[in-house]
């Protein structure tokens, strides 16, 4: 029995298969707090057990050894001895690199650890513990890794799990406390990396992340970078373009690339810095015009110079030529041209290395107008990687075609998270839902852009969210589908703050995303949301007003030592941006109030002052006092007073209005849907018709156009109307809201007139009340519009090739639905074809339009545009090209307002229930809202409420 139990052992600890994960959100934990069976003790009663590694390991390797022994210490207050001897110990933890590492290669020889799953893989790493590795040992710990970087993110991995957060020291993240470490059995690994090269880029540095680096460490030097370098290694990165505005990385500080290389972090520049050189470089030590044909030679000389510095380090080449200052060349310049340069590039790449060409990474990018140039018939060689790019607004412009022959260079992706340019500048918070990374990068790895991600994460700070959530999908896409993205955001909040209230925090962050999502903070002003119609600036604000109230009060309750992490992570953008929201409310506000004449437009004048002040504060705050000042200047980002797509030098305050009232009392009255108002002894037009199924209450505002105050009375003729207040005092105004009866409400439609009896006479309120049965089946036409969230469909009709997922979180009201997979094929639409159903009813025949809410997808295939259709009943199904209008004008109001709405025209010739269909065309289209026009929509920016 005993030789059985053995035997089991064995096969348990050496050949279990490797699908048991770690260190990312949502991976299988390997470390306990309690000894149990088979455990090894990593740290315990004030012991640790000893690290050994090779003598001659990675330098990379061997600090983040050095790393893990700080984090084990962080931990337990412990530190494990560091030693390359084995010699009289029982148990041991054994670091190294396949091949570095003369113990873990016994190991492997003599069938004690079956590495068949790394061996040869790219930055793959096993954990295990091995029963009796050597003669006296009893058990081992091993962390091996197939290469380098491998090791690295085994040894990182371990230190995520035992509580070391990745963001411990660029978030404040506090190290959890444990007095004891064990490593249960089992075979551990996260398998091989999707996307070979996975990075970011620190841009757009200036003020914030420039001004921080200067006070702290006096510059962008090499204390800085280990700071970064380190960062992106825990979070199982090996890329980065570092910050070039007004720096160069490799001249500033020449440890800067040798302590990248020694760290394991490949390196490149970014995707207008070709020849491992830096724009600033140019600029000190470059002679005549950055132009090919004038000033080649001078030009070769300076690229063979980056090539000379580079080495050997672990570097991808940027080639190809983009005009001085990351600006498009001139009008003159072509495609052989351009050819040409590359080409002379690589020779130089050759002459320096001494190897062929092919054997130095490269990339070529193909940004902005350098993408034309590929359309029109530019080619690199196929060892070159092609990255292609987003838009600058994270739609991603294009993408190989499916079944093109394969390059050996592949394709990789540069995305953006912040961006300096048209049609404004987004630097300042984060804008960027991971369902919006997610549904795009998804794309990317689908149509096989794998080779290398890179993603512009500006200031760095204001993005860890997002940055995790890119660099984890870029490893492992397959273990992140839509529909875990919330797993994700719990998992990742646990990882910061623990177990406790990581659902309510997943849920404050994915919240706030998406608000931040509809529109970049620096677009938004005054004339952003509908002040009179559907509620909807005042529902923006309330909404978002209630989130920081629930941050608020969850920071109240986590740990003291929790609290400077959670501003950062969770609070600060939340109370930052529902100050800013409230902050133009109060302007739109007063703008309107201003033009009525109301005795409240000074009092939303002063409150506009408050909050451009509070913003202030907040800002301060974070800059002075969070952490004791480890933060100075990371806030200074100006985001207040745009005129146009550059950044203001300053905030300024938007203007107001301030009026002189009268001294006598005078009542007006507003109604919802309108933006004019009504005094004594004049009718109003109706209010928008009341509906069982509507959700919320109705109002009026009765308010006072004068000093003195006055007393109003409201009188219905119906009793079922509910009027509250229906008396008041007013000094400056009163809400005043109706809600109806419907038990007591007349069946079908019916009409009043409410009075409003102030001083100086009556105003008259005509009201429409429709107490029709609420068929739950259908969308209910009221007030001429109905307004459907696209995931409430009625019936999803699937084929054997496409079916429809739900985005959840997606877009700028609830979610987005698209065709599945997105690498299908186009479908002509039609008959049982791919499509889903809407029951709508409708009040009347006639004319009617219906908007579709889709995403700002660009072309990615290149094939004339993306289109859906959509259908009334059996009509024949009108296609929509959704890239029809792609002109900068275009384009700059779909990335504005983040949504293109697209309108079809459709005839009702009876009144009733329809069946409006939305059809599948092609994939990569999400669909996010509805809305049917049948001649009583107004305008807003989300569009009404869905149902």
């Amino acid at each position: 029995m005993k030789f059985i139990r053995k035997i089991i052992l064995f096969i348990i600890f050496v050949f279990l298969p490797l699908f048991i994960y770690a260190q990312s959100p949502g991976h299988k934990l390997y470390i306990a707090h309690n000894d149990g069976q088979g455990y090894f003790m990593l740290a315990a009663n004030g012991n640790a057990s000893p690290i050994y590694t090779g003598a001659d390991e990675y330098p990379g390797v061997l600090r983040a050894v050095k790393s893990f022994i700080g984090d084990i210490h962080a931990v337990t207050k412990t530190s494990p001895a560091l030693s390359t001897d084995i010699n009289g110990v029982k148990q041991l933890v054994l670091i190294g690199t396949l091949g570095k590492n003369r113990q873990i290669d016994e190991l492997v020889t003599k069938k004690k650890l079956n590495v068949s799953a790394i061996s040869g893989k790219w930055e793959t790493y096993l954990i295990q513990v091995v029963q009796k590795p050597f003669p006296g040992v009893d058990r081992a710990f091993v962390i091996a890794g197939s290469d380098k970087r491998g090791t690295i993110f085994g040894i990182y991995d371990v230190s995520s799990q035992i509580g070391v957060s990745p963001w411990y020291w660029w978030a404040d993240v506090p190290v959890k406390k444990q007095k004891s470490l064990y490593v249960m059995p089992g075979s551990y690994t996260d398998g091989e990396p999707a996307v070979k090269y996975r990075g970011i880029f620190i841009n757009d540095e200036a003020p914030a992340f420039s001004g921080w680096a200067k006070e702290k460490f006096g510059g962008l030097n090499h204390q800085v970078y280990e700071k970064v370098f380190e960062l992106i290694l825990r979070l199982k990165g090996n890329y980065l373009w570092p910050a070039m505005w007004g720096n160069a990385f490799n001249d500033d500080d020449k440890l800067n690339p040798v302590l990248a290389d020694e760290y394991g972090v490949v390196m490149g520049t970014s995707h207008h810095e070709p020849m491992d050189r830096a724009q600033q470089e140019w600029k000190r030590y470059g002679k005549g015009p950055w132009n090919y044909e004038e000033n080649k030679s001078v030009l070769q000389d300076f690229w063979r110079k980056g090539i000379q510095n580079m080495r050997t380090k672990e570097t991808i080449v940027t080639v190809g030529m983009r005009g001085d200052g990351d600006m498009p060349m001139t009008e003159g310049s072509n495609i052989t041209l351009l050819e040409n340069i590359v080409r002379d590039q690589r020779k130089i790449i050759a002459e320096v290395t001494g190897k062929p060409a092919s054997q130095t990474p490269q990339m070529w990018a193909l940004y902005k107008e350098v993408q034309a140039y590929y359309d029109k018939g530019m080619r690199v060689p196929d060892d070159v990687t092609l990255l292609l790019c987003d838009d600058n607004w994270g739609n991603i412009r294009k993408l190989p075609k499916l079944g093109e022959k394969s390059r050996n260079g592949g394709y990789g992706i540069y995305y953006h998270f912040d961006y300096v340019g048209d049609p404004r500048n987004y630097k300042w918070l984060n804008t960027n839902p991971i369902s919006k990374a997610w549904e795009q990068m998804h794309l990317a790895y689908e149509y096989n852009a794998k080779q290398i991600w890179i993603v512009n994460v500006g200031d760095l700070k204001p993005m860890e969210f997002p940055i995790s959530f890119f660099l984890d999908y870029a490893w492992a896409p397959d273990k992140w589908p839509a529909n875990s993205l919330n797993t994700y955001t719990i998992d990742w909040a646990k990882q910061q703050f623990g177990a406790q209230y990581a659902k309510e925090i997943a849920r404050i962050l994915t919240l706030y995303t998406q608000y931040n999502g509809r529109r970049k903070p620096e677009q938004l002003d005054q004339d952003t949301y509908s002040l009179t119609n559907y509620n909807e600036f005042e529902n923006v604000v309330k909404d978002y007003n209630q989130l920081r109230l629930d941050a608020e009060s969850l920071s109240a309750k986590i740990p003291a030592n929790y609290k400077d992490a959670f501003y950062e992570l969770v609070l600060h953008p939340i109370q930052a941006c529902a100050n800013l929201n409230q902050m133009y409310y109060e302007v739109a506000k007063n703008k309107w109030y201003a033009g009525q004449g109301r005795a409240a437009t000074n009092t939303t004048a002063e409150k506009v002052k408050a909050l451009y002040a509070n913003d202030k504060k907040i800002s301060h705050y974070y800059n002075t006092t969070l952490a004791n000042g480890k933060w100075v200047h990371m806030m200074d980002q100006t985001h207040i007073g745009y005129t146009y797509w550059q950044q203001p030098d300053s905030n300024k305050m938007p203007a107001i209005q301030e009026i002189t009232l009268p001294e006598a009392a005078q009542m007006g009255v507003s109604i919802p849907g309108s933006d004019k108002f009504w005094l004594a002894k004049e009718t109003t037009v109706a209010m928008p018709g009341f509906y069982p199924w509507e959700k919320t209450d109705s109002y009026i505002e009765v308010f006072n156009r004068g000093k003195a105050p006055f007393d109003y009375v409201i009188t219905s003729p119906v009793a079922y109307l509910n009027i509250q207040p229906k008396t008041a005092h007013i000094d400056e105004q009163q809400r005043v809201w109706f809600n109806v009866n419907w038990t007591m409400a007349p069946k079908g439609v019916s009409h009043a007139q409410v009075m409003v009896k102030g001083p100086n006479g009556d105003v008259t309120i005509p009201i429409t009340i429709n107490n029709e049965q609420d068929n739950k089946s259908v969308f209910n036409q009221n007030n001429g519009y109905i307004a459907i969230e696209a995931a409430h469909y009625t019936k999803a009709i699937k084929s054997p090739q496409v079916s429809w997922m739900e985005i959840p979180d997606y877009g700028r009201t609830l979610s987005g639905i698209t065709p599945w997979p997105v690498t299908a094929a186009r479908v002509q639409p039609g008959g049982n074809s791919p499509h889903l159903e809407y029951s709508i009813s409708l009040k009347d025949t006639g004319s009617i339009s219906v908007q579709a809410y889709i995403s700002p997808t660009l072309d990615f295939k290149n094939q004339q545009g993306l289109y859906y259709a959509i259908s009334i009943d059996d009509e024949q199904p009108q296609m929509v090209n959704i890239n029809r209008d792609e002109s900068p004008q275009a384009w700059g109001m779909d990335v504005t307002n983040n949504i293109k709405t697209l309108i079809t025209k459709h005839h009702i010739a009876k009144a009733g229930v329809h069946a409006l269909k939305y059809w599948m065309v092609d994939a990569g289209v999400a669909l996010q809202k509805l809305v049917i026009d049948a001649g009583g929509l107004k305008e807003s920016y989300l569009g009404p409420p869905g149902r």
